[in-house]
C-alpha cells in the first residue's frame, strides 16, 4: 500500500512541475522521448516506472531527479 502512495506522490510532483513549466503531457511526452498516455498514467498514480524514464523526464523538465522525490511520505 506504500508503494501506491509513493507513485501517487511522483506523479502529482510531476504534474506540479509540468503545469509549472507551462507544458502540456504531449509536450513533455516528446521532450523525455515517451509517450503521452504514459505521461498521464504516471500523473495520476496508476503506472510504476523506470530509473531510465525517470531521468528521461527528470531531463525534459530540467531537474535533477531527485526534485521529484522532494515530497512527504
Amino acid at each position: 500500500m506504500k508503494n501506491i502512495d509513493t507513485i501517487k506522490k511522483l506523479g502529482h510532483k510531476v504534474r506540479i512541475i509540468r503545469t509549472d513549466r507551462a507544458l502540456s503531457q504531449e509536450a513533455l511526452a516528446e521532450k523525455a522521448g515517451l509517450n503521452r498516455s504514459f505521461i498521464g498514467l504516471l500523473e495520476r498514480g496508476r503506472t510504476n516506472i523506470t530509473i531510465k524514464n525517470l531521468e528521461q523526464i527528470a531531463n525534459a523538465l530540467d531537474i535533477d531527479i531527485k526534485s521529484l522525490f522532494e515530497f512527504v511520505l
